[in-house]
């Protein structure tokens, strides 16, 4: 039997079956994640603190790019941190001496400036935007640029600082939307 609902046509009330696909979905995708989470070893993809979150980015992401970790990456010195969030997102707060690419409208143009020998580390929110900007950052023949698995979430929820436009200390994150911000543990998650 199909659930349904309750549709009021002119006083009158009409039962309609509820379309279920996008809800079924989104909770197998969260069950497999979990599942996966559930049978991963202790220190398999270290990269993220938590399992679910570890184990839901080894599903969504690729792996095809160079990659790196929060821990690394924060004790490397000299790395440039290109951003591929939009602009809102930046805005709200980054990582300091981050550049603004952005992924949608992501242009060579923007990392003119940069050796392509130098030590890159590019970030989104948890690294789907960012791998697939490191690929075009490799193609156009940049030699050390990696993609920060966990993104600005997994930054943040390692208790590493971020900044707002004017350079300044903040708690906020844009979390992107409510489904993906549930991966942001620390700090204020902020919404459009």
């Amino acid at each position: 039997m199909q659930p349904h609902g309750v549709e009021c046509l002119g006083g009158t009330l009409k039962l309609k079956p509820l379309v279920f696909k996008d809800m079924r979905i989104f909770w197998a995708k969260n069950l497999i994640f979990l599942a996966a989470a559930s049978v991963l070893p202790a220190g398999a993809g270290a990269q993220v603190q938590s399992r679910a979150f570890r184990a839901m980015l080894q599903t969504l992401l690729s792996h095809d790019v160079p990659e790196t970790t929060v821990p690394k990456a924060a004790a490397e010195a000299g790395v440039v941190w290109l951003d591929a969030r939009a602009w809102r997102e930046y805005e709200v707060s980054h990582l300091a001496g981050a550049a603004f690419v952005g992924y949608d409208d992501f242009d060579l143009s923007r990392v003119a400036a940069v050796p392509k020998n130098a030590r890159v580390v590019v970030y989104c929110s948890v690294g789907y935007r960012s791998e697939k900007v490191v690929g075009k950052l490799l193609a156009a023949g940049f030699t050390n640029v990696s993609n920060l698995v966990g993104g600005i979430f997994e930054w943040v929820n390692q208790g590493h600082p971020v900044v707002d436009l004017a350079g300044q200390p903040t708690e906020n994150v844009h979390a992107y939307d409510r489904v993906w911000g549930v991966w942001l543990r620390r700090g204020k998650a902020v919404y459009d």
